[in-house]
């Protein structure tokens, strides 16, 4: 396997979790063309159906669409699309879990703030 690659998430989910990353960080802007199936395959060193799968997925959902013979590109609202889709993902994630450890430990919400404020503090440092 890849080194670009986790071992314990399917690989065709990280493809297409690479390339929402760089709309979501705005390496690729609405309009631009995506890297192609054939030079994902050849940069990572992976099967063309595990690329195809990924990328795919983002066609589908309205992320990436096609232009028949040139390329994928990126569509309008896309990264908009991301950012809400990933909220999303990490409330359900993250936040929830946090709420109920809090809840089981006793935490008070404003300790809780406290706590991520103290957390985001060490990051600047």
């Amino acid at each position: 396997m890849s080194k670009y690659f986790d071992p314990d998430k399917p690989i065709y989910v990280q493809v297409r979790e690479k390339i929402e990353d760089q709309i979501i960080n705005r390496q690729l802007q609405e309009g631009d063309q995506a890297p192609s199936t054939n030079q994902l395959v050849s940069f990572y060193k992976i099967n063309h159906a595990t690329v195809s799968k990924g990328v795919n997925q983002l066609v589908d959902e309205g992320i990436l669409y096609k232009k028949r013979g040139i390329g994928m590109f990126v569509a309008e609202g896309a990264r908009e699309k991301l950012i809400q889709k990933r909220k999303e993902s990490f409330m359900e994630d993250y936040v929830v879990k946090l709420v109920q450890e809090a809840e089981k430990l006793g935490i008070t919400e404003e300790e809780m703030v406290s706590l991520i404020k103290q957390v985001k503090g060490r990051d600047k440092a």
